[in-house]
């Protein structure tokens, strides 16, 4: 899961929400299905690895601008790598476009969103789906820019785009991650 902890999800109060539902996912997932692989990737400027265990303490950006999906969904696709699963897949919560990248180590950030950090995300777009990684999107917002962006994501990976509000987010990502497995499991 990658969640979103840029500065607009806290200061539009999206953020309490999107914690509630990896806090929940992580714990159905380990107590359900602990055979699953299941990790956070929290992102802002940069992106990493969150352990379950720190997420009830986790909170949101508030110094540093940036939405760095480019970071987080190449962070994503080095953890799923060694995984053996029939089914991968990056389950993506965030209230915004892409508003930085990387380069080389460093962090660049623009709004409005440049050509270059659309241009960067969409290539680790390309890369997920070469190596079969499936991205569902769900966002919390539905400006022109974000949906703009995520449409053309899911178009290039196949993934899905659900719109939704903080309040019926956990409805959304729990549903699909169960109906996804029960696909998987009857294949």
């Amino acid at each position: 899961m990658l969640l979103d902890q840029s500065r607009s999800m806290g200061m539009f109060g999206s953020f309490a929400s999107a914690k509630k539902v990896a806090l929940a996912l992580y714990w159905l997932i380990h107590s359900q299905f602990p055979r699953d692989y299941f990790t956070v990737v929290g992102f802002s400027d940069y992106a990493m690895e969150i352990e379950g265990e720190d997420l009830p303490e986790l909170t949101w950006n508030a110094w540093v601008s940036g939405t760095n999906l480019h970071h987080a969904l190449m962070l994503a696709r080095k953890n799923l790598a060694d995984e053996k699963g029939s089914t991968k897949q990056i389950l993506v919560i965030t209230d915004g476009e892409p508003t930085a990248h990387l380069e080389g180590d460093k962090a660049y950030f623009s709004y409005p969103p440049s050509f270059r950090t659309e241009l960067e995300t969409m290539k680790e777009v390309k890369r997920c789906t070469q190596e079969g990684i499936v991205i569902n999107t769900f966002m919390l917002e539905n400006n022109y820019q974000l949906v703009n962006f995520v449409d053309r994501m899911t178009r290039m990976n196949r993934g899905r785009a659900f719109y939704s509000s903080s309040e019926n987010l956990g409805q959304y990502v729990l549903v699909d991650y169960l109906s996804n497995r029960k696909k998987r499991v009857s294949a």
